[in-house]
């Protein structure tokens, strides 16, 4: 009885022998491949002669000849030109006649069209000979679709001890991509295949080509999971390349994408085949839409790296096509891109899908646009958050009996409040009335318009979901007593970052430590607010111009050292600069700028900021600092000798630079900022293996702890309870700041129209209210819980399956009295205390480069907090002197005996013994700088010795303390050697 075959032609025949029996593909052979044409004869002919033997007759191709080789070579040269994805859906115009080559998907009910699709041949070769010259060349498998190729397969076998790895290096070292099978367009895609995973490629280039992840993904990570049933990669061959599953593929995702460069000149076309989540997610999406009709809600959690651009494109032009109940279940697609970047590349993407063009608007020119486009029947029509509010105000009664599916890109909190309420307005079914609306009407009107509407369903895809986005868009799960929500559909952070598609930021990540020291600078001893000094004190020390110049001196030698020197990304890696704000921003640029040229470095900065900045008694923008309009950065930064991006508040969130390597931060970072902003490095490129932190603010378990929310899926641990309402208007009320009659008053005139001078009275009577009854703990606490309340009404108004008449009144009213409250008289008790001190030193020392794991779980996340209010902290006063012993014991280091005694020896003393030192000075004159460092060195270290007795204090610090150490050595080092180069030119110009 014969054992089972374990060996990779097992796997073959086992492959084979599925598609056959389950796919009913028919088996194809070696011999009836034409290696001139990279057809398979045979197949292709059964094709023609049985679905088109009129143009077979008339073309006169049916027998060989001169007339079917002239066939061939327009074939081939169609395939040539526009790649078989595209041959197969259009066919091909030949003489006076056209050739279909595919017949697609049927619509439901068309006899006819669903013979023809049968008619189609799958069939699959074994042991494929496709090289003219190394004839003994073979494929393990390739797949075709009436004689034309779409697939190959190389297999291997763990149980052989060999891996899907060996099978991407076959392709890369022994399939010439010069073979015409191996061509561009020629073929859809290339598999290498084991018993565990699955790895693709859409275009062979030899050594240069990248194989992605072909994966279902495990555990939320990469590979494969245990299947019961078979092999774990048998998906592919049973699910993915049936018969109708591939021929969605190639109507609805793979298609050659032909993109420009910012100068407008033509790149070099790619391929693109979807990736296994990318298919997973928009099926399930269609899937449910089709079967649930408009209406629902769904949270896509997708991390970066995810290929978002294309799932939204393939998925906003096949929610045109689906029908439910006989009808489009969505009359229009709207795409909303908060990012502008992704506004021209999704809109770009859903064109090159689209099978007519004219289906697409974008809104690129404001509310008109928009109205005309809804008027015309655009089916996909795309625009940025920052012009959708229009729709409000242009889109007529007559759109809002149809229905809408509306997929928003990166979608935060921004979705929740008013601009998705006037979105839900300008949609929302049934909007005209023709009576007279009561004031009640107007009020039940506008809490029906923030619901989400029953004639719109919404896609949301983020990487990174805040408790609002889960609770409006995620999937409510029962459980334990509490509703949780989770996403419809995840693909983590971790796996993205096993399977190489973005790099994991985290693995290089530097703390830098800031010593410094402080004195006073006044006789007294005044006191201040010691919470907010240390707060006042740590901003100080960080944005003086001796710290900026420390730190960017750090930067740019890193940045060299490190970075250049170790050839990152093939010597083009980029690095940013994340500051604290405008102003620290323009001095980094200036420090770079400066030290950069004293370094003689190649490398320049540029600086990026919103508006205009007053600087040094002048006003500067980015522009004029940089020399070059704002909207040329992103494409600036590409070219030499621009290397830094130095940062304030720009570029931190959906900007993608494959060539950022280094990030230096300099700004206090947590939970979504901290993963956004670190994130901006981990774009994959074919030369980038690693990243690097240098990270001056924050510590690595505020990092961590940022970085766990979102490393697996995030889900909402239970729903915001909407009796935290009734409880935060019981309280406003109770502060009897307003009547219930002036909130009606208010409501009614404003709804009905009222001018300006109607509402101010009674306002200003509340706010004197406010002002004369409130104390300052009051007044805190009622503006604090006035603010929740209108913040949380916003967003559970669009959740909640009741309306409160009341809520909706209050939070009109709210919302006008807030702005005019005055904030709290509040004494600041920490003012002055910049003035009464100096910074007496500084250094930074960076600590050990670590790997921060991340926890390997889901995370959960709390419901929107609804608090609110509060009381004014007590200030914690302290005299000045014990306020900056405790800023310098945080920051100082080191507690001497004798400061003032070791002060005047490092100042003084030593420079002068090592200055002094024979061999250093030699060295100096006569040597290079790196050469007289280590004479300088060991002229230090003989200096300090000869102080022991003196100051066994220093010798110790100097023995026992590494970064005291280096410190010393560079401080010293920075006086001699520079007085001795300013001698040395000195004496030069006087001879």
């Amino acid at each position: 009885m014969p054992t089972t075959d374990t060996s990779e032609k097992g796997l073959e025949a086992l492959i084979v022998r599925s598609l056959i029996d389950e796919a009913v593909y028919v088996a194809g052979d070696s011999k009836d491949f034409d290696r001139d044409h990279a057809v398979d004869l045979a197949k292709l002919f059964d094709f023609l002669n049985a679905t088109q033997p009129e143009a077979v007759e008339a073309l006169g191709i049916g027998v060989d000849g001169p007339k079917r080789l002239q066939f061939l070579h327009r074939l081939q040269g169609e395939i040539a030109k526009r790649g078989v994805i595209d041959v197969l859906r259009g066919g091909v115009k030949h003489g006076p006649g056209s050739v279909e080559l595919f017949f697609g998907t049927p619509t439901p009910g068309n006899v006819k069209a669903e013979e023809l699709f049968a008619a189609n041949v799958f069939s699959v070769t074994r042991q494929l000979h496709y090289s003219k010259d190394a004839t003994k060349l073979s494929l393990d498998v390739a797949l075709f679709i009436n004689g034309l190729p779409v697939a190959t397969f190389e297999l291997k076998n763990s149980l052989t001890k060999q891996t899907v790895e060996d099978a991407i290096e076959q392709y890369k070292r022994d399939r010439d991509p010069k073979e015409l099978l191996f061509q561009f367009g020629r073929c859809v895609v290339h598999f290498a295949v084991d018993d565990h995973e699955v790895r693709m490629c859409a275009h062979l280039k030899g050594k240069a080509s990248w194989f992605l992840p072909f994966n279902k993904g495990w555990n939320d990570g990469a590979g494969n999971p245990p299947n019961p049933h078979g092999l774990k990669t048998d998906y592919l061959w049973k699910q993915v390349l049936t018969k109708r599953n591939l021929t969605d593929i190639l109507e609805n995702y793979a298609q050659v994408v032909e993109e420009t460069d910012e100068r407008g000149k033509k790149k070099p076309p790619k391929q693109v085949f979807p990736r296994f989540h990318q298919l997973d997610v928009v099926r399930k999406l269609l899937t449910d839409a089709e079967a649930s009709g408009a209406g629902r809600r769904y949270l896509i959690q997708h991390s970066a790296g995810s290929g978002k651009s294309n799932s939204i494109a393939w998925l906003g032009h096949q929610l045109i096509g689906l029908e439910t109940g006989g009808k489009p279940t969505f009359d229009t697609v709207i795409v909303v891109t908060d990012r502008r970047v992704l506004d021209k590349q999704i809109r770009d993407t859903i064109k090159q899908f689209a099978q007519v063009s004219s289906i697409v608007g974008a809104v690129t020119e404001g509310s008109q646009q928009l109205r005309t486009f809804l008027q015309q029947g655009k089916k996909i029509i795309i625009t940025t958050v920052q012009k959708f509010p229009f729709i409000l105000d242009e889109i007529g009664d007559g759109h809002r009996g149809r229905t809408f599916a509306i997929i928003i890109d990166e979608a935060h909190s921004s979705q929740g409040g008013r601009t998705s309420a006037k979105m839900n307005i300008a949609l929302a079914a049934n909007g005209a009335e023709e009576e007279e609306e009561t004031v009640e009407d107007t009020i039940n009107r506008l809490m029906e318009a923030r619901k989400v509407l029953p004639n719109a369903s919404y896609f949301a895809f983020t990487a990174t979901p805040k408790n609002k986005t889960l609770e409006i868009f995620g999937t409510a799960v029962p459980e334990g007593g509490k509703v949780r929500h989770v996403p419809f559909h995840n693909y983590s952070m971790k796996q993205a970052i096993e399977e190489g598609f973005i790099l994991d930021v985290l693995k290089h990540y530097t703390p830098v430590e800031s010593y410094y020291r402080l004195m006073k600078t006044v006789e007294d001893d005044p006191q201040f607010d010691a919470k907010r000094a240390q707060k006042k004190l740590r901003r100080y020390v960080e944005s003086h111009d001796h710290a900026i110049r420390k730190k960017a001196e750090i930067m740019v030698d890193h940045f060299h050292d490190q970075v250049m020197a170790h050839r990152k990304i093939g010597r083009a890696a980029r690095a940013m600069v994340v500051t604290s704000g405008i102003h620290r921003a323009i001095q980094y640029f200036h420090a770079f700028g400066e030290y950069l040229k004293e370094r003689k470095s190649p490398y320049q900065a540029i600086v990026a900021f919103s508006g205009e900045h007053e600087y040094g008694d002048q006003k500067v923008t980015e522009a004029s600092l940089n020399g070059f309009p704002s909207n040329k950065i992103e494409e600036t930064i590409q070219k030499d000798p621009y290397r830094f991006l130095i940062v304030a508040d720009k570029f931190q969130t959906g900007y993608d630079e494959p060539l950022l390597h280094t990030m230096y931060v300099d700004k206090t970072l947590s939970g979504i900022k901290a993963v956004q902003t670190l994130s901006r490095l981990n774009r994959a490129h074919p030369q980038k293996h690693d990243t690097f932190v240098l990270d001056f603010m924050n510590d690595v378990d505020g990092i961590k702890a940022s970085f766990e929310d979102y490393y697996r899926t995030t889900i909402l641990s239970e729903e915001t309870d909407p009796n935290k309402l009734h409880d935060l208007k019981a309280r406003l009320d109770g502060y009897q700041a307003y009547s219930w009659e002036q909130v009606e008053d208010l409501v009614a005139l404003y709804l009905g129209g009222a001018d300006r001078d109607k509402l101010d009275p009674i306002l200003d009577a509340c706010v004197a209210v406010y002002k004369a009854d409130l104390d300052e703990d009051g007044q805190v606490d009622f503006k604090g819980k006035a603010k929740a309340f209108t913040r949380t009404y916003g967003f559970l108004a669009a959740i909640l399956p009741y309306t409160n008449a009341e809520w909706e009144k209050l939070s009109i009213f709210l919302n006008f009295l807030t702005p005019k409250l005055p904030a709290p008289e509040e004494q600041d008790l920490s003012k002055g205390i910049l003035e009464a001190i100096d910074m007496d030193s500084y250094r930074v020392e960076a600590q050990a480069t670590m790997a921060i794991a991340l926890p390997d779980a889901d995370a959960e996340i709390g419901p929107v907090p609804l608090g609110g209010g509060g009381r004014k902290p007590e200030p914690e006063l302290d005299l000045l002197s014990n306020i900056l012993k405790t800023f310098n014991e945080m920051f100082g280091n080191i507690d001497w005996k004798d400061a003032d005694k070791i002060g005047k020896v490092i100042a003084e003393e030593l420079p002068t013994k090592v200055a002094a030192d024979k061999a250093y000075q030699n060295a100096m004159q006569n040597s290079d700088k790196q050469n007289a460092r280590i004479e300088h060195d060991k002229a230090l270290e003989r200096a300090v010795i000869e102080l022991l007795t003196d100051h066994t204090e220093l010798f110790k610090q100097f023995s026992d303390n590494p970064s005291f150490k280096k410190w010393l050595s560079e401080t010293i080092f920075a006086a001699t050697y520079a007085d001795k180069a300013a001698q040395t030119g000195s004496a030069a110009t006087r001879s």
